[in-house]
């Protein structure tokens, strides 16, 4: 056994065509022996080729060739060999045998009975793809210390599951021991070899065979009923995974053996949200996206190229990220089947004049503005950058928007611009009252909104991603505090309802999205431990996994975020979007604070960023610790006007 654990490397290391011809010289040694055998049995004695029976011996050795190349035998790792392997061996062997029966009946050899071309391909078959599986399961068998093979079920008897069994039982690292099912029919009943098991017998099941893993094969089910499936198993001790969803399957963007951490809607205690749009509202129009490399400016890309415009702008600073974007939706547009034209383009949304020349060059129709610094802390350890791009760079969007005769322009705000305790949602609240001031201006043609959300999971800096990779390396789990609660949508999600609120505008509304009930941080934490098949380790489980570690809320952090500012949200038409009129800063007064602000970030001076902010932002104080460092001495007197402070600054009384 330890020198076929010596070989079993060697093999594999070998370069690709000394192993082609490796494989090539097997077979015609086994075409050989299934001619050997084929003549033994159809005259019952050993045989001893005589004459023309050499003929169809020297035609096995090659006839077969062309086929196996051209169905691609040669190219297939054999360590991965399963039923696609049988597949292409019973084609290749299929077309090689008739080819052999009629040489065989149409040249009439002494000697050589006719049924030899039946027999000897029914063989050469039998030989091929047996000699190909033992192979198989040489070349992955675990060698001393290598890794632990792991028991699965595979929750799904259906086609998908058997495909996912084909591609498992390959593999080193798992050994497939059944399946679940829903379908009572199915129970006690085998599906390639393996028997099915009744669900609700699950913990039985799992501690009889020890698995450690269950990966869901149901495409198919829609995702309340995915939900529903990792809720029973959450408690279960073992790591549960899942095949790419039918969409993905049939967009060929994903392949049925690629196995999948759960999605993100999975892990939430709710019904998924599904929006549809009206595509008359899109189709033909030139669409603009600024930030469209990030999470929400690129699913709202997506989204955009779906319903068919006539042009999509994309917009970003980062040269990757627009790259990327760019390329998926260039492959993703014939899918889709639309005619719509896709502009990628570079810039800041600080350069007024790179801004006005792409609107000015393309005149968008809508534009959906998502480009800001959206990092609490990072943007609370850089507070005149994020000055600079949240409240400047939508001045400049905003604006620009109505000099080039935009229809509807919609910002893309957050929940932290609620009584903001940070400077991050200190600037987004500010950008709001921009929006809202120029929607507000008399005479206005431009539809300006804003859509205010929670946390989306899976975006960028998510604590779902976070988690992950912390579960990955042993943990801890970091959570900053035990009752910290959160909104959470995912990003699908609060694209849609961003643009059928974009849809529903008159002008200056603030549409907010009803994110269902929050969710505990340490509930979601825990949940995530559970369905990693891990255990938490807590003071009195000193044996466990994972440890969930309490680090403390962070520079501007709150337990809780709000959605509104007032008490008066009103219904739509749409039950999961909420409406609000909010109060705003004068634009002429507001006018004098952005100078100010313009002031601040040209001195590098924090402190006079953090007056306006005092002033303009309702709930954002000094003292909070967003301000605590930032704010100096400007706390005594925040409260003068922007041009009274402008005055006071330049010496003027």
């Amino acid at each position: 056994m330890a020198s076929l654990f010596n070989i079993r490397p060697k093999l594999i290391g070998l370069p690709r065509r000394q192993k082609q011809l490796l494989a090539l010289f097997a077979d015609v040694i086994m075409s050989l022996v299934a001619m050997w055998l084929a003549f033994s049995l159809r005259f019952d004695v050993d045989h001893a080729p005589k004459g023309a029976e050499w003929i169809p011996y020297g035609l096995a050795t090659f006839l077969f060739i062309p086929f196996f190349i051209r169905l691609g035998l040669y190219r297939a790792i054999f360590r991965y060999s399963g039923v696609s392997s049988l597949v292409s061996v019973g084609s290749a062997i299929i077309l090689y045998g008739v080819v052999l029966s009629l040489v065989l009946f149409i040249a009439k050899f002494p000697g050589v009975p006719r049924s030899i071309g039946i027999l000897q391909p029914i063989l050469f078959f039998t030989l091929v793809f047996g000699s190909r599986v033992v192979v198989a399961q040489l070349l992955i068998r675990s060698t001393p210390g290598e890794a632990v093979v792991r028991n699965v079920l595979i929750y799904g008897a259906g086609q998908a599951g058997a495909q996912a069994c084909d591609a498992l039982v390959m593999t080193p690292e798992y050994r497939v021991r059944g399946f679940f099912d829903d379908d009572p029919s199915k129970h006690d009943r085998r599906v390639m070899g393996y028997r099915v098991f009744d669900p609700r017998h699950a913990a039985e099941v799992i501690d009889r065979f020890g698995i450690s893993d269950i990966l869901i094969a149901v495409p198919s089910a829609g995702v309340e009923r995915r939900r529903q499936i990792v809720d029973s198993l959450a408690d279960l001790q073992v790591r549960v995974r899942t095949i790419p969803g039918i969409l993905d399957l049939a967009r060929g963007t994903a392949q049925i053996d690629e196995i999948q951490e759960l999605q993100i809607i999975d892990l939430l205690d709710r019904a998924p949200i599904v929006t549809s749009h009206d595509r008359s509202a899109f189709i033909g129009k030139t669409v603009m996206v600024t930030g469209a490399g990030g999470s929400i400016g690129s699913e709202l890309s997506r989204q955009l190229l779906s319903l068919g415009p006539a042009k999509l702008i994309l917009f970003d600073h980062n040269e990757f990220s627009l790259y990327t974007i760019d390329d998926e939706l260039r492959r993703l547009a014939p899918q889709l089947k639309v005619p719509t034209e896709i502009i990628p383009c570079l810039g800041s949304i600080r350069d007024v004049v790179r801004i006005r020349t792409v609107m000015d060059s393309f005149r968008p129709q809508l534009v959906y503005h998502a480009a800001a610094y959206k990092h609490v802390p990072l943007v609370e350890s850089n507070p005149l950058e994020g000055a600079t791009n949240n409240i400047l760079g939508t001045a400049i969007v905003a604006s620009q928007a109505e000099a080039s005769g935009v229809e509807r322009f919609t910002l893309i705000s957050t929940d932290k611009a609620v009584r903001p305790t940070n400077f991050m949602g200190a600037s987004k609240r500010l950008a709001e009252q921009i929006v809202q001031g120029l929607a507000a201006k008399p005479g206005q043609k431009t539809v300006y909104s804003m859509v205010r959300f929670g946390n989306v999971l899976g975006s960028s800096g998510s604590v779902v991603p976070l988690f992950r990779r912390q579960i990955a390396a042993g943990g801890p789990i970091t959570v900053t505090d035990p009752e910290v609660i959160r909104y959470f949508m995912t990003i699908p999600e609060a694209v849609g309802l961003v643009l059928h609120s974009s849809q529903m505008a008159e002008g200056g509304e603030v549409f907010v999205l009803d994110m269902g009930e929050p969710v505990k941080i340490m509930d979601l934490a825990r949940k995530m431990i559970r369905l990693s098949g891990h255990v938490e380790r807590t003071p009195d489980n000193l044996d466990g996994d994972i440890e969930i570690k309490i680090v403390g809320l962070r520079p501007g952090e709150k337990l809780y975020e709000e959605l509104l500012i007032g008490d008066n949200p009103q219904p739509t038409s749409n039950s999961h979007i909420m409406m609000a009129r909010e109060g705003f800063v004068p634009p002429e007064d507001l006018a004098a604070e952005l100078e100010i602000i313009r002031k601040a970030v040209e001195q590098q001076d924090i402190s006079l960023l953090t007056g306006v902010l005092m002033r303009t932002v309702a709930g954002f104080q000094c003292g909070t610790e967003a301000g605590e460092s930032a704010a100096g001495d400007w706390c005594q007197d925040p409260f003068l006007s922007g041009a009274q402070r402008l005055k006071q600054r330049d010496g003027l009384f």
